[in-house]
């Protein structure tokens, strides 16, 4: 019989990849969404309702929950900071509690925004001391936080950090990458000067990866499951394709064979007024994960991008 496995957001950027990893490894996956949400396949949840969580997981009855439902805008965070928080940690605390209670494995998504990016502190491991610059990367601790606290002693959660994401997307703002491709095109217009960010260094990193690793974690643990107290329960996974933004859109206009003067390269770094201050550089190692065996390699930023644009050169 196949392994059922829930995902939450199933209908976002990173959690409509998971589902598909899912089914393509065999696993009966059923998700959960809000607003796109298509029973059967995917459920209809509000998961800040507790009540709701719990008649998910008894309705589905699956051995592996991929979390992957969250707020992971910083400027939405600032602008609703409590329904952040009913999201990013309250709806994570009441999840692992139910997963804990019923025997199932939780993997709990969060993100490189934990740490404090400070120049020459990069690459941060697993276990280095986080320090959040804005409300959303302290949401996203405190859920880590919540999980793990939750899980302690049947040891059935880990926190799988990613850095920023890129992929096939339902609308280019559904990732802070793939908008820069908007970005270049609208810098194409006559007069046009759009500033991007030059200071900040990403790790952009592509959702089928992600999906692939969330999938090999689901089968090491199930594996272990008599030795997940031994078992890791932090892990990071990231690309070591390192770009600020406005290289990215440099490999864009590379790739479509566009100019980029009408792009304006932004090295001011954060603005000290702004309530959301971003990192510099957050690099994650996967040193963790490569220590359990699972596979860190991702693809080629741009060569999806060149398949995916469908731009190639004779």
């Amino acid at each position: 019989m196949a392994k059922t496995a829930l995902v939450t957001g199933a209908t976002g950027l990173l959690g409509r990849q998971v589902v598909q990893a899912l089914n393509r490894a065999d696993w009966a996956v059923v998700g959960t969404g809000f607003s796109r949400a298509n029973p059967p396949t995917i459920l209809k949840a509000n998961l800040s309702e507790a009540a709701q969580i719990s008649s998910i997981l008894s309705e589905v009855n699956p051995a592996v929950v991929v979390h992957c439902a969250a707020n992971r805008y910083p400027d939405q965070c600032d602008l609703d900071p409590e329904g952040a928080r009913r999201l990013n940690v309250e709806a994570t605390k009441h999840l692992a509690e139910e997963t804990s209670k019923a025997g199932i494995f939780l993997i709990y998504i969060s993100t490189d925004y934990v740490f404090p990016g400070k120049p020459g502190k990069a690459p941060y491991e697993s276990d280095a001391e986080p320090e959040p610059t804005n409300l959303y990367g302290q949401t996203k601790l405190d859920g880590e936080k919540a999980i793990l606290a939750a899980t302690k002693e049947t040891n059935l959660g880990v926190v799988l950090r990613v850095p920023v994401l890129y992929g096939k997307a339902d609308a280019a703002k559904e990732s802070a990458v793939n908008v820069l491709m908007d970005a270049l095109w609208k810098s194409q217009e006559k007069g046009a000067q759009v500033k991007v960010d030059d200071w900040a260094q990403r790790y952009p990193t592509n959702t089928e990866d992600v999906a692939r690793v969330c999938v090999d974690i689901s089968l090491k643990y199930l594996e272990s499951r008599e030795d997940l107290d031994k078992m890791p329960k932090i892990l990071q996974f990231s690309s070591e394709d390192r770009m600020t933004k406005y290289e990215i859109c440099q490999t864009f206009a590379e790739i479509m064979g566009l100019p980029i003067d009408g792009v304006v390269a932004d090295n001011a770094g954060n603005d000290s007024n702004s309530s959301v201050q971003r990192p510099y550089d957050t690099h994650l190692s996967t040193k963790t994960l490569k220590d359990i065996g699972i596979d860190v390699r991702t693809q080629d930023f741009k060569a999806w991008w060149r398949w995916e644009m469908k731009a190639f050169r004779k």
